[in-house]
């Protein structure tokens, strides 16, 4: 278990948080290795303008993060219906 923690908080970058480690996170190392992409993909923009059709990536660091994020009514009464049809079916 602890090799899956080690591995899950240090080097595994998650989607949710732009890609960082949640140590990298926690060390305050978050602001510039984002700002470090930005530079980069502007760069890789700029050398090769045909491949790209748009902006790129949003590297703007996310503030609020939740394990668990509050869901919105209507999610939550399909979610009920469906565990009730799932109930009745059992």
């Amino acid at each position: 278990m602890g090799q899956f923690v080690r591995w899950y908080n240090q080097e595994h970058r998650h989607s949710a948080i732009r890609f960082v480690t949640p140590h990298e996170r926690h060390e305050g190392l978050e602001d510039e290795l984002l700002l470090r992409r930005v530079d980069v993909y502007e760069a890789a923009k700029k050398a090769a303008p045909n491949r790209w059709s748009g902006p790129t990536r949003n590297w703007a660091p996310i503030k609020a993060v939740h394990l668990n994020p509050d869901q919105s009514s209507a999610e939550k009464t399909h979610r009920r219906a469906e565990c009730k049809e799932h109930k009745k079916a059992a």
